[in-house]
């Protein structure tokens, strides 16, 4: 029962790694595609790697699996912060679907 449950969850993972990489395809512009892959990505990685810890059931394995996904959950939001605004401050265009605050539409860090 448990193994069943555990290839449940690991299916699942794998279903959103799949979503994540279909969104950084189709999505239309940096910021979204960069929404797209952290979000979805970093949960398919998660679910993942609990399942395999779950399935290998050894010591040295599930903390391996634990460092993986904690490193994962740590600098995944990070790195999305970064190349946001790095695409922000090079002035990558917005997709035209995309609605601004106008408090916040003319707002430009000082380099």
């Amino acid at each position: 029962m448990i193994d069943g449950i555990l290839g449940i969850i690991l299916l699942l993972g794998g279903a959103f790694c799949l979503i994540a990489a279909l969104g950084v395809v189709r999505m239309p512009d940096v910021y979204v595609r960069m929404h797209a892959s952290t979000k979805a990505g970093t949960l398919g990685v998660g679910l993942i790697g609990m399942a395999t810890a779950g399935l290998v059931a050894e010591s040295g394995f599930v903390v391996k699996a634990f460092v993986v996904v904690a490193f994962l959950i740590i600098t995944a939001p990070v790195g999305a912060h970064l190349l946001g605004r790095a695409a922000f401050k090079a002035n990558t265009p917005f997709w035209k679907g995309t609605t601004e605050d106008p408090a916040v539409q003319n707002f430009r860090e000082p380099d």
